[in-house]
């Protein structure tokens, strides 16, 4: 990783997005549209912290004295937001399911692939089968991906072993990745991703192997910040996720779940009733669960990738915006139901496919996101103070962002004060050897 020697400083943004102020708690209803813009707007950046933000005019003359020595980014005609955050991946695993695409537009089911031995256990036993060297090279060039579409933080989860001998080379293999790739990698931990086929018959006894023998390794050896469950029929019941979710509370592990993503399933409600941060996917989430999580403050981490991959209905995010539900949104990046790396691909089709406007969803890429990984005080904001992660695109205002759909709009990317991405292209001392 290179060292930061000089400082940044990004001039004449057309339209900078701050976000400033709401580094406490999420964003919601009309908050989320209200961005802190500043035009011709400048960053001062210095010891991998943001130093100074505001007009060209203000900033340089504030750092006329040392202009000579910064790294000066000219912003001119192109929009600077946070760098973006990835709050939902299951970004360390092996293999490929493209042939389960052929079978879903021949007609099957996610829940047919997965019970016929596919979908998750297709993906476990690639991931079983992969030498950790392996897992570590795929998930650095998928987080290189990343990185060229503007994102900064992300999210992984394990949950492709369902043993612990797999889980721990997930985990362990997301902590290298933090250590070694410039994008921070926030670890979950997901043992409950599904019951294992040696445990079909008997999944409470799985249940109590997760609460008694993996959860517990997991929170002595520091390797997750967050315990996550798949609430779903067929997967695991809401008594069954609560369980494990209390479990984890136990060892200081943060709730998240998977909710109500085939069938309502009351996992918005649990999310809720357990406090956890985020309750994910929510295609089929209840008007009470919605607002049992925005009197709660709970995350809706929506997954419009996921819909559109599987050919399903999006979630109402309209619907979870206006009764207050702070709504954050990720790609899902898995091989079997959203295998993309595109977060703006994902704002795009959170305005064409969920109602949200173009200004809230920068709001659910940025400090939302942050909000739903526990980071929102680092990152999510361009505020003095924060981690200096700032992606530049090539487009002069937030709406053509938007309209301009499909698109891989990024320009630069600084990741802790330093430019890691440059003309749309990975500098090259961040290239894997």
């Amino acid at each position: 990783m290179l060292e930061v020697s000089k400082a940044v400083f990004i001039r004449n943004a057309a339209q900078l997005v701050t976000l400033k102020g709401s580094s406490d708690i999420p964003r919601v209803r009309a908050e989320m549209s209200e961005l802190g813009m500043i035009e011709n707007g400048s960053i001062w950046i210095e010891d991998r912290t943001i130093q100074a933000v505001g007009t060209d005019v203000e900033l340089a003359a504030k750092y006329k004295p040392r202009l000579a020595e910064a790294e000066v980014i000219d912003a001119s005609g192109k929009l600077v937001t946070p760098g973006l955050v990835d709050p939902h991946t299951h970004l360390v695993f092996a293999g490929s399911r493209e042939n389960e695409f052929n079978m879903r537009l021949q007609g099957a089911t996610y829940m047919e692939i997965m019970n016929a031995g596919g979908g998750i256990h297709a993906t476990t036993r690639a991931t079983k089968a992969a030498a950790r060297e392996e897992l570590f090279h795929q998930s650095y060039q998928r987080l290189n991906q990343f990185l060229r579409h503007g994102v900064t933080t992300v999210e992984a989860k394990s949950g492709y072993g369902m043993d612990w001998e797999t889980e721990l080379k997930q985990l362990e293999v997301a902590k290298q990745l933090n250590e070694q790739h410039v994008i921070d990698v926030v670890p979950t931990f997901m043992g409950a991703h599904a019951i294992p086929e040696d445990y079909k018959r008997r999944p409470d006894e799985f249940v109590k192997l997760l609460v008694e023998e993996m959860i517990p390794k997991v929170a002595e050896l520091g390797l997750a910040e967050f315990n996550d469950v798949f609430c779903e029929k067929g997967v695991f019941t809401p008594e069954q996720s609560r369980v494990i979710l209390e479990a984890g509370k136990r060892h200081g592990l943060i709730p998240k779940i998977h909710a109500d993503e085939i069938e309502p399933y009351e996992g918005a409600e649990l999310a809720a009733e357990v406090g956890a941060i985020s309750a994910d996917h929510l295609l089929k989430a209840s008007e009470q669960g919605m607002k049992a999580m925005a009197e709660k403050g709970v995350v809706g981490v929506l997954l419009p990738g996921t819909a559109y991959f599987l050919m399903a209905e999006s979630a109402n995010g309209r619907k979870m915006i206006d009764l207050g539900v702070p709504v954050a949104l990720s790609t899902d990046c898995n091989p079997g139901s959203s295998p993309t790396v595109s977060l703006p691909f994902i704002m795009n089709l959170g305005c064409l496919k969920m109602g949200m406007t173009p200004a809230e969803v920068i709001t659910a890429a940025t400090i939302n996101a942050a909000h739903a990984i526990n980071r929102g005080h680092e990152i999510g904001s361009l505020e003095v103070g924060k981690k200096a992660d700032v992606t530049i695109f090539n487009v002069e205002n937030y709406m053509k962002l938007q309209y301009l759909y499909g698109v891989n709009h990024t320009d630069t990317v600084v990741k802790n004060g330093q430019v890691v991405v440059r003309g749309g292209h990975l500098v090259a001392e961040f290239s894997l050897s």
